[in-house]
């Protein structure tokens, strides 16, 4: 299920709240384009929660799907068992490098940037540019859910060296494959439980230099048709609170759990994890509009990484924002890591609730823990 997005979609329009802000200085890299691929097979998350119950030992699971009822998820997205976490950026590379009319010798720099992985070695961006045939340079850039925001922050700032003009940002989140389905006893489950809600995607976000930023910009634009104001990353922030780097752990496979299967599974607790989020504070995304200049008013969009629908709510209250400045994915599509802002973003420009010269504020939220903000003019 490939889900494009080429930034030609009308803009709504739908304005609100405040904070002031000094005119930044024109934007070096902007959003060419983005797409996601779900993967087509999709699982109910209360009939895989009653299937649980009945095959564990009694007590262990409760007999009701509370994982669904709690988090508003309905269904997840599950990638087919020949796939790998590559797969699935692949899958979404290609969608968005032909809607772009570009090839694999167009991209100066691959950027692999996801929670999941394909091997402890090489680095996956390896493995997706084998299979694009992307001959450029590559890395990986990882943490946890922010991953995808951060390879943009990472991005926007080599190309604002010069270096590169054209960087493909690829994603595949594959957090299926670490949902522990064999539950001993009600610790185990309550520690597995929210990974019930993990879902699988790919994405693929291309940054281009702007024009006018440095020699050979190539075809990206600076300004919009519909605006004289510049298009591109306004501004980001980004903070981090790494002493609660507990509350969300897959440990196995590092040094610390090179071999015990047991560790090869999320361990989360999610009750710990939202407190952490909350202690943070709106701080880092303030700082992100007052860099780029803006108000509330002026912000189309707020994507925020959604692990359950009650946690908008938070993010509603923290910001002053009201409901119809974000979108619901999580409920229809699940927690699919660092491919949900991208997701979100898609399907904002599809059903025309954005469009080119509406402003969009990515929000992600990530273990560790690790939350970011990136302002961004279609």
């Amino acid at each position: 299920m490939p889900i494009l997005a080429d930034l030609s979609v009308r803009p709504s329009g739908a304005r609100h709240p405040v904070v002031s802000a000094p005119v930044p200085p024109a934007p070096v890299a902007v959003l060419a384009g983005v797409s996601v691929h779900l993967p087509e097979r999709t699982v109910q998350v209360a009939d895989a929660e009653r299937a649980l119950a009945r095959s564990s030992r009694p007590g262990a699971v409760p007999r009701l799907p509370m994982v669904s009822r709690l988090t508003g998820v309905q269904q997840v997205h599950v990638l087919p068992d020949d796939w790998n976490a590559s797969d699935l950026a692949v899958a979404a590379s290609l969608t968005l490098l032909a809607s772009q009319g570009l090839g694999a010798a167009d991209v100066d720099l691959l950027i692999f940037a996801s929670a999941s992985q394909d091997m402890v070695e090489p680095a996956t961006s390896h493995i997706v540019a084998a299979k694009l045939g992307v001959r450029a340079p590559v890395m990986d850039v990882k943490n946890a859910c922010n991953s995808v925001l951060n390879a943009l922050e990472v991005a926007e700032a080599l190309v604002a060296t010069g270096r590169y003009a054209t960087v493909l940002v690829a994603c595949g989140e594959a957090p299926s494959r670490a949902v522990r389905w064999d539950v001993p006893d009600r610790a185990t489950y309550l520690l597995s439980a929210p990974g019930y809600t993990m879902s699988d995607a790919g994405a693929a976000v291309l940054v281009q230099r702007a024009t006018g930023h440095g020699e050979g910009s190539g075809p990206a634009h600076g300004t919009c048709a519909c605006s004289d104001r510049p298009r591109g990353i306004l501004a980001s922030a980004f903070g981090a609170e790494s002493s609660h780097w507990d509350v969300g752990m897959l440990p196995g496979g590092g040094t610390a759990f090179p071999r015990d299967l047991d560790r090869t599974y999320f361990e989360i607790d999610g009750s710990r994890l939202r407190d952490a989020f909350l202690a943070l504070g709106p701080g880092v995304i303030l700082d992100a509009l007052v860099r780029a200049g803006l108000t509330w008013d002026d912000v189309a969009l707020v994507a925020v990484h959604q692990v359950a629908v009650a946690y908008l709510a938070d993010v509603h209250e923290a910001l002053g924002l009201p409901e119809d400045r974000t979108i619901v994915t999580v409920a229809e599509h699940g927690n699919v890591a660092s491919a949900t802002l991208p997701l979100q973003l898609v399907t904002a420009l599809e059903s025309g609730r954005v469009g080119p010269g509406d402003v969009v504020l990515l929000v992600g939220l990530a273990g560790g823990i690790s939350i970011g903000a990136m302002a961004v003019r279609l």
